[in-house]
């Protein structure tokens, strides 16, 4: 052996001072992604921003997941929901396209001029052009932003597009529905085309190919091509499922062939689709890389709809309305990043949320982004802090109000003793003819127990006769649809639909107990009056039998008998206008909220025939049907108020016990009704009929046609006033020559008789 040199020596006992100095507690960076030391928490500090994953599923109810109801097999999506953050008290919008504007814009609907139903097909419609998208402001915060799945927000200009809004590439459907194999849309009978894009093009020879497959198959094509060390990531995976038409393949029903509803089973194997896609595209991100600096959010757009076999149970109501079924959303944070998980959450979120949470993530600055409804919740989401949010605005639809007011009311005096009254104490006038009528009737014999008679007609302690509403909903079924599916956004998508807390003590709602006994005075007020806003209540149920109680009927603890109805000034907001609010634990809605039933998932119905007479407005036959038998249930009733922490099931109606709350709310509704933009929703545009374009839904304005967007905006402003003013005049016409002819009718019946 030769001795080794100095040199040689000296270098042995460097490397060996390095090894005995190294620190072995700090990670191993290299494995790590990238991750610097950890804190106390043991949870990584992010030395750059995350990659987001955003995953939006359609029309998935509160009861359709695993870990609401363990009949749904949904593994993947219970397992990141358990190891992450879950949100029980977080919300949506009741339709597709508000959701969806929401959640790339940060604004309610009111400031966006899309507080009206959806933007179908034909709609010369799409996001305002002069907001920034959530894509955008992530753009310039140095993402790569894709698009996959559902659009909905417009196509009628090539600058509506998803890549004209921020995306980079885009690959998915621009229509609210589409077979999942075939990739038709249609918006009525003989109006249908081909919808799947790939960015501006479309995206033929897809035929056959299951949608959810198609998309998470191209999501990981993504995910491949990208690097996740140079450059962060937003991912929008806007799922199709589990809209209708119900078509799931074959070998994902075969688990659920024990439920007895054939809509319900083929519901629950899309929702396992969905699953199946989710475990896909996180195995995806832990293999290329991605998950160790990731943020993943699962949320989906609005509630189910019972009758194509979704379930909200056990809340209230369904998609298209206001009440929790509507609203109330399924979503979960599931990201390395959370200091605290493995938790439930039941702060208050809005899908507007997560504009400036997202943003402020990605080192974006959110205040360049003025106006923005949402706010930074990721303090509330990652450490458990409260939340910052207060109050939610469902919306304010102007243009949806189907009923007239009743001729008569009753009326709460609020005001403090010795404040003189206008005209002092109000009775209801009515007409003498009446009265003379009413004397002739012979009185209702009284019954022996007022209690109402389940699957019947009630009577209350006076034995008046009370309609209760019946549980299952009529549906006129219809024939198969061949080649293209007619599809429609889901029934009720025609028929429905800047924070801040108040100091008001009462606003914040304690748990509710059962409702106090009222002692403000009832006075009548006429409708001649005119100071007041109608709001009726029936007389409802003894506290003993509230909780089956499955009218509109309010829980009043007052004796037998008493009835009250509530009204409120003009001044301040007019009830009957469809408007939800949400502002600490009380909910207040008035106009037409909706559908309100509660349905149970063994009382699915069957599917529904042909889908465009589902889906047209208040006007249409199916949907009219429906909201018209919930609102004679409920006699015009226009006025609700939930306390939602101590009734999430909206069982107790408070609105006659706290007229204060009430009045607190709607003062909230007249403020957000002043910031209000003009409603946004033109008539179709019949050169849009795929026909036209080779088969295919495409833009069909082009750019260059003279108008840009915000002038073609501007065009159908109050077009729908116009109409309305037309139509009345119409009917006055109409009713005055009714009663000429009725006088000229009389007048020959005398001449004649005299001649006789």
């Amino acid at each position: 052996m030769f001795p080794p040199t100095a040199p040689l020596a000296a270098l042995i006992g460097w490397l060996s001072l390095g090894f005995l100095s190294a620190d072995w507690t700090t990670g191993n960076w290299v494995e790590e992604e990238g991750e610097g030391p950890q804190n106390d928490q043991g949870t990584p500090h992010p030395k750059k921003p995350p990659h987001i994953i955003f995953i939006l599923t359609d029309d998935q109810g509160y009861n359709d997941i695993g870990y609401h109801n363990p009949s749904i097999r949904t593994p993947t999506l219970d397992r990141l929901a358990g190891e992450g953050v879950r949100l029980e008290n977080y919300y949506v919008q009741p339709i597709c396209t508000p959701s969806r504007s929401q959640l790339l814009t940060g604004r309610y609907q009111i400031h966006t001029g899309l507080q009206h139903s959806i933007i179908r097909p034909r709609q010369p419609s799409c996001l305002p052009p002069h907001l920034s998208t959530l894509p955008q402001r992530l753009q310039q915060a140095g993402y790569a932003t894709h698009m996959l799945g559902k659009w909905h927000l417009g196509f009628y200009r090539k600058a509506c597009l998803p890549t004209r809004k921020g995306f980079d590439t885009f690959f998915g459907s621009l229509t609210g529905s589409v077979d999942y194999y075939s990739y038709g849309s249609c918006d009525g009978p003989g109006l249908c085309g081909y919808d799947l894009h790939d960015n501006e093009g479309v995206a033929w020879g897809q035929q056959g190919r299951y949608s959810t497959l198609l998309y998470t198959q191209r999501a990981r094509k993504i995910l491949e091509a990208h690097d996740p060390a140079t450059r962060p990531l937003f991912l929008l995976l806007s799922l199709q499922a589990v809209h209708t038409p119900l078509q799931p393949p074959k070998s994902y029903i075969y688990p659920y062939r024990h439920m007895f509803n054939v809509a319900r089973r083929k519901y629950a194997a899309m929702v396992s689709t969905v699953d199946e896609a989710v475990h896909n595209v996180t195995y995806a991100l832990r293999k290329l890389g991605y998950y160790r600096n990731s943020v993943i959010v699962f949320s989906t757009d609005n509630g189910a709809q019972p009758f194509t076999g979704g379930s909200n149970w056990p809340l209230r109501g369904r998609k298209g309305t206001y009440w929790e079924g509507g609203v109330r959303g399924v979503a979960f944070v599931h990201s390395p990043l959370l200091k605290r998980r493995r938790r439930v959450s039941k702060a208050l979120l809005h899908i507007t949320d997560w504009f400036p949470t997202l943003l402020g993530l990605a080192g974006g600055n959110v205040s360049q982004s003025e106006g923005l409804d949402g706010f930074d919740v990721w303090p509330t989401l990652s450490e458990g802090k409260p939340s910052p949010r207060h109050e939610i605005l469902h919306n304010i639809d102007p243009l949806h109000n189907p009923h007239t007011p009743p001729s008569h009311t009753l009326t709460f005096d609020t005001a403090p003793k010795g404040t003189p009254r206008q005209g002092g104490r109000l009775n209801a006038t009515k007409p003498t003819k009446k009265k003379k009528k009413r004397k002739k009737k012979k009185p209702p014999k009284p019954l022996a127990k007022p209690v109402p008679r389940p699957g019947g007609r009630s009577r209350d302690a006076r034995g008046s006769r009370q309609p209760t509403r019946k549980h299952r909903s009529k549906i006129q079924g219809g024939s198969k649809a061949r080649g293209y599916p007619l599809l429609r956004d889901s029934p009720d998508e025609q028929n429905h639909l800047t924070s801040g807390g108040t100091e008001s003590g009462f606003l914040q709602g304690s748990r509710s107990r059962r409702p106090p006994r009222t002692r403000s005075k009832i006075h009548t007020r006429s409708r001649a009056t005119g100071h007041h806003y109608q709001g009726d209540t029936q007389p409802g149920p003894t506290p003993a039998t509230s909780h089956n109680n499955t009218n509109d009927t309010p829980v009043t603890g007052q004796p037998p008998g008493a009835t009250a109805t509530l009204q409120w000034s003009q001044h301040i907001f007019d009830t009957n206008v469809q408007a939800a609010i949400r502002v600490g634990d009380w909910k207040l809605l008035t106009g037409d909220p909706g559908h309100g039933d509660w349905v149970p998932p063994q009382m699915l119905s069957s599917l529904p025939g042909p889908w465009w007479t589902l889906e047209r407005t208040s006007t249409s036959s199916s949907s009219s049907s429906s909201s018209s038998s919930s609102s004679k249930a409920a006699g015009h009733k226009n006025v609700w108020l939930f306390n939602i922490s101590g009734d999430p099931y909206e069982r107790w109606d408070q609105s006659a016990q706290r007229p204060d709350v009430v009045t607190a709310l709607l003062e909230r509704l007249a403020f957000y009704n002043r910031t209000a933009v003009p409603v946004f929703f033109p008539p179709d545009d019949p050169r849009a009929d795929p026909a036209l374009h080779g088969g295919a839904w495409v833009p069909w304005v082009e750019e260059d046609e003279g108008r840009g967007v915000e002038e073609e905006q501007e065009l159908y402003r109050g077009v729908y006033k116009q109409r309305r003013r037309k139509k009345e005049k119409t009917k006055m016409k109409q009713k005055q020559m009714s009663k000429l002819n009725s006088y000229v009718l009389k007048l020959n019946n005398q001449l004649s008789s005299s001649l006789v």
